[in-house]
């Protein structure tokens, strides 16, 4: 029983992650509705600033650590934010009013760029932070033993938690959040009752790269470093996860996606490890074509 609570107790992160990732994916794949693996790229490129600019303050500007983190976290978020903006209002937004399907061969050139700019700007360097409140938090079971996390990946769930609940209150309460449903349910009919699509797009587009830039910082501290192919793994990624719950509903989407964390923890748990992603994936897959629904149009 220890050994299953402990696996349990190290699904927490992955899935919060991935619940977190979901959630900010479903805001945009609401307004575009086609495959976008920007958004992965964006999780990784935040990560990579985040490590980069944490190595300037530290190396060059001679920072304290928590200075320099802050830099980083700063500049992560920022140009997170910054290129989901700019993407959003001049590259996807465009595309989808002429050639919707475009989006999907636009997010891989968005994705390439981003991935290979932070290659060059780290010079093919891979970057790594020293250990983050690594202290181990422990849960004594008697005889049984003992369930133990460490501090940052506590922290870790706490902000990813709060962040997805953050974003359900707003999207149901604000008034942002009707006109983000109403663009999402029909542009057209939105935009006859005076609500704007484009900039609705486009905000969505920003509030889902603020998502996938503060899981890239929170998701760097705890495992050191990104990898620079981790835009293309995290941006399919993200697309079959959050297909668990349904693409177009952020919090089910959360929800789903943290099923398929704690079933890829439980598999490396108990099972062989080689077979995880190809089994998980491949049910991802089975449940995306079973659960496509084709629109009709008159």
């Amino acid at each position: 029983m220890a050994y299953l609570l402990q696996q349990i107790a190290n699904a927490l992160p992955i899935a919060a992650l991935y619940a977190a990732l979901a959630f900010g994916y479903a805001i945009a794949f609401a307004v575009t509705r086609r495959a976008d693996i920007t958004y992965g790229a964006i999780f990784a490129f935040s990560g990579h600033l985040y490590l980069l600019f944490a190595h300037v303050g530290w190396d060059r500007l001679w920072l304290v650590l928590p200075a320099a983190l802050a830099l980083g976290v700063t500049a992560a978020i920022a140009g997170g934010v910054g290129t989901g903006g700019i993407v959003g209002q001049f590259v996807m937004r465009p595309l989808l009013a002429v050639s919707p399907n475009a989006v999907i061969v636009a997010s891989l050139g968005v994705l390439v760029v981003l991935m290979e700019g932070a290659r060059l700007a780290a010079e093919s360097r891979e970057l790594w932070l020293p250990p983050l409140l690594d202290q181990l938090l422990s849960l004594d079971l008697g005889a049984g033993g003992a369930v133990t996390l460490t501090r940052l990946q506590v922290v870790n769930i706490v902000l990813m938690l709060a962040m997805i609940g953050a974003g359900h209150i707003g999207l149901s309460a604000s008034r942002f959040g009707r006109w983000w449903r109403a663009v999402a349910d029909d542009p057209r009919a939105a935009e006859l009752c005076g609500v704007s699509p484009s900039l609705v797009f486009v905000l969505s587009y920003v509030l889902a790269a603020f998502y996938a830039s503060a899981c890239g910082v929170l998701s760097t501290s705890y495992y050191g470093t990104m990898d620079f192919g981790a835009g293309v793994v995290f941006g399919l990624k993200v697309v079959l996860i959050a297909a668990a719950g349904g693409h177009a509903h952020p919090l089910r989407a959360a929800a789903g996606a943290a099923l398929v964390g704690l079933a890829e923890t439980l598999w490396s748990g108990y099972g062989p490890v080689l077979w995880r992603d190809l089994v998980i994936m491949s049910g991802l897959v089975l449940l995306l074509v079973l659960s496509r629904r084709e629109r009709v149009v008159v």
